[in-house]
């Protein structure tokens, strides 16, 4: 009996495609052949607004969805932190990715770095970001700093601190390690998930099915990592009960060591210019650890 063929649906900017071909590769050791269909999403449409600004959730995957949901795709892939808590009725998240590093990278014009300061950065310097998460954590971090709304995808970003519009940038080092871009002419601060908290599932990717496509389920359950996807289960639970999305400051980091213990790491304000309320547990099990980070975090305990 031939193997179904999977039809992706992603988004089309290079990180994007990235975890779609690397899907595909994930496909293919299965023995699925697929094929790749590029979706526009109202995230891609609207470049002069930060996300805090854009109305509503999941701008970077509601297109897609509509698309999976109808029948045109197969599966979606999505950077799971961009992937609402809450799946649209009739999808579900069948399986998640590896985890690439979870940390996030400031990028720093030779000009503007000075090793003396927090973050390497100059008094007054520029920082883009459109992430609520890292305007907070970057104030916390260095109060003498501004930060800048930036957009577009990452060679884009890049670019425009290339070209001078900011002193220094923050970017995922996900999708730096997985776009392998020379970075030689900037000073790299790669900043440590346990203390520059980074968004829930960062560095995941999640696979996107039909509840009632139990076939194309069982195809990509293959290719999933369950250890993964119990870390960012803790993580997006806190997410959820936050009632958050791109619009609030919340980090979320969890990790499980060798013996099987679990270690979680939150950070969140109010607003970007609010203070930083941090939080650290460990436990045995993941089994009420988004409850506790989130009692935590809300200071009721």
């Amino acid at each position: 009996m031939e193997k179904k063929k999977v039809i992706i649906g992603s988004r089309g900017s290079d990180l994007a495609l990235w975890q779609a071909h690397f899907m595909q590769d994930q496909l293919k050791s299965i023995g699925h052949d697929s094929e790749v269909i590029i979706i526009k999403t109202k995230g891609d449409k609207i470049q002069h607004l930060s996300f805090d600004k854009i109305e509503g959730k999941g701008f970077f995957t509601k297109e897609i969805e509509d698309q999976l949901l109808d029948g045109s795709i197969d599966v979606a892939v999505h950077s799971m932190k961009d992937l609402p808590t809450t799946s649209p009725e009739g999808l579900r998240i069948a399986a998640t990715s590896y985890r690439e590093d979870p940390s996030d990278t400031i990028l720093i014009l030779k000009d503007s770095f000075d090793k003396t300061q927090p973050l390497r950065v100059k008094k007054g310097t520029v920082i883009g970001t459109s992430s609520a998460r890292r305007k907070a954590i970057l104030k916390d971090l260095n109060s003498d700093i501004k930060t800048e709304d930036i957009r577009g995808n990452v060679p884009t970003r890049i670019q425009k601190l290339r070209e001078g519009q900011f002193g220094a940038i923050v970017l995922a080092t996900a999708g730096l390690n997985r776009l392998k871009i020379d970075l030689s002419e900037f000073d790299v601060v790669q900043m440590h998930p346990r203390e520059f908290v980074p968004a829930p599932a960062q560095g995941v990717l999640a696979y996107q099915t039909r509840s009632e496509d139990t076939e194309m389920r069982k195809i990509i359950v293959q290719i999933g990592d369950i250890d993964v996807a119990r870390s960012t289960n803790v993580e997006r639970k806190v997410l959820q009960m936050m009632d958050g999305g791109c619009h609030l400051p919340l980090g979320v980091y969890c990790e499980q060591d060798q013996l099987g213990n679990y270690h979680a790491w939150g950070a969140m304000a109010n607003d970007v210019d609010g203070k930083v309320i941090r939080c650290n547990i460990s436990q045995s099990t993941f089994v009420g650890m988004a409850e506790e980070i989130y009692k935590q975090l809300k200071g009721e305990n």
